[in-house]
């Protein structure tokens, strides 16, 4: 800040924000789980003008608060690049077979005797293997619905379970948008924050899990399992189901474990996952390539759409078509114009002392680490409310709270964890969240009927906030480290 400038007062610092809610509330009612698909894009861009010229009335320059959006930007770069390797990862791994043997192995974990801890793995697999929540609630969770129905178990139930274990999967999936999303809010890598979301994750699926064998345990129920066998007897006509394909993650892990950087290591899983296809799925790449003569061209065609846009693979079955179907890096686009629009409105907070003085408001009382945790989990929780979006309660909280977390001496990770313990999963116990309205649409369940049984969603915000309290799995810099970081030395953060 110049001498030209001033601090914004605290009608001024919450303006824009106020701004920015009022218009994501508002696109949520007008354009229901559209909403994110550019209406809540613009509004981030209208809440980065008016903390423009808010900036500006505080004697900062267009050019400073522009390069304030830019700096902003190139902070989440790697993470743009990370989101589309991951559209390109997640279209070669369904065509080649690795996803559908993974639903297909999955789907046999089901027994009629622990039917809701059966429906959450399940969900949680599947969540695992394509990296979305949603594609997984609207599919096998349909169908697993459809089932429990039928075996008397309370709709409420089994909602809960197929919820907690798509929304465990979709967090600790390196497919996952929100995954990748945390994060690059947070300034850590993917795996290691996966790796750190671990301490709290696990824990708390484990607890719903026994909450689920005792439910399951006390009802008296006989099922039906004629839509789970239709499931997999489609995936088994239309692939070649094995085990072997298991060797096209294992290589992604192997070369984890080895430490190799997200991007090359994915890019290698994308590369492994077209090969497969190619040796393991010859009718899938003719469908996709529409060419018959001449299968190097049918591999070629096939492998580069496939990585770049939309496949959509023909099974007979309208549930498993939408399962299967992948957007490949195009799809990652609107994600990722989310991320530049948000970054377009904390960079413009930032760069004015916005961001500052409102994140200074929130911690002003907090005194421990686990205080600020929890604030953060709080502020998430809020945002998922008021803005009823999954990706501005991460995206927000991330940028309001990342200097204070490295302030504190606490590594990016810690910030992450609780970006996804309490951002990405309590989405789908607001009604008016996108999340909650597309859950109870396409299930036919209001979520006031599920909410309550989503122990999962339930648990992992208060197991974030308890092990900052308790001092537990938080992770802090050294001496040496703080002392760089305050010599501006970046390396060591």
């Amino acid at each position: 800040m110049t001498d030209n400038t001033r601090s914004p007062n605290y009608l001024e610092a919450f303006t824009p924000v106020a701004l920015l809610i009022s218009l994501l509330a508002f696109n949520v009612y007008v354009f229901k789980e559209d909403a994110t698909q550019g209406p809540n894009q613009v509004a981030l861009l209208f809440g980065a003008v008016i903390a423009s010229i808010i900036g500006i009335r505080q004697g900062f320059t267009w050019s400073v608060i522009q390069e304030g959006m830019i700096k902003s930007i190139k902070s989440a770069l790697g993470a743009v690049l990370i989101l589309l390797i991951i559209g390109a990862l997640s279209g070669t791994w369904m065509i080649s077979g690795v996803v559908p043997t993974m639903i297909y192995y999955g789907l046999d974990i089901l027994n009629p005797s622990i039917f809701l801890v059966a429906t959450c793995l399940i969900c949680a697999i599947v969540a695992v293997a394509t990296g979305s929540s949603w594609s997984t609630i609207g599919t096998v969770g349909l169908a697993l619905l459809g089932i429990g129905s039928v075996m008397g178990i309370g709709e409420g139930m089994i909602v809960g379970a197929i919820i907690s274990g798509a929304y465990f999967g979709d967090k600790m999936s390196p497919l996952s948008d929100t995954t990748n999303l945390a994060p690059a809010m947070a300034g850590t890598n993917l795996f290691t924050h996966i790796r750190y979301m671990m301490f709290t994750t696990i824990p708390a699926l484990i607890i719903t899990l026994v909450i689920f064998l005792f439910l399951g345990l006390s009802l008296d129920s006989q099922t039906d399992l004629a839509g789970i066998e239709s499931m997999q007897a489609t995936l088994n006509q239309t692939f070649e189901i094995s085990p072997w394909l298991f060797l096209v993650p294992s290589v992604v892990i192997g070369l984890i474990v080895l430490k190799m950087d997200a991007l090359p290591a994915l890019f290698f899983g994308t590369i492994a996952g077209g090969l497969a296809a190619v040796i393991a799925q010859p009718a899938v790449v003719n469908q996709l390539s529409g060419i018959t003569d001449d299968y190097f061209m049918s591999s070629y065609v096939t492998f580069f759409n496939t990585i770049a846009g939309q496949s959509q693979i023909e099974t007979g079955s309208a549930a498993v078509n939408d399962l299967l179907s992948t957007g490949g890096m195009s799809g990652m686009l609107n994600t990722i114009w989310l991320v530049l629009c948000s970054m377009c409105f904390g960079g413009a907070m930032e760069v004015t002392g916005m961001l500052q003085k409102i994140t200074s408001s929130f911690i002003r009382d907090v005194e421990s680490s686990g205080s600020l945790i929890a604030k953060t989990a709080g502020t998430c929780i809020f945002f998922n409310a008021t803005t009823s979006d999954q990706y501005l309660a991460i995206v927000v909280p991330g940028r309001m709270f990342s200097k204070e977390f490295k302030n504190r001496g606490l590594k990016p990770e810690n910030l992450s964890r609780t970006l996804e313990d309490s951002g990405t999963v309590t989405s789908p116990l607001i009604p008016w969240n996108t999340c909650g309205a597309y859950h109870a649409g396409v299930l036919g369940v209001a979520t006031g009927t599920y909410w309550m049984f989503c122990f999962f969603n339930l648990i992992s915000p208060v197991m974030t906030m308890l092990y900052g309290f308790l001092n537990i799995r938080i992770r802090r810099y050294s001496k040496e480290e703080m002392e760089a970081i305050k010599r501006g030395e970046t390396k060591a953060v």
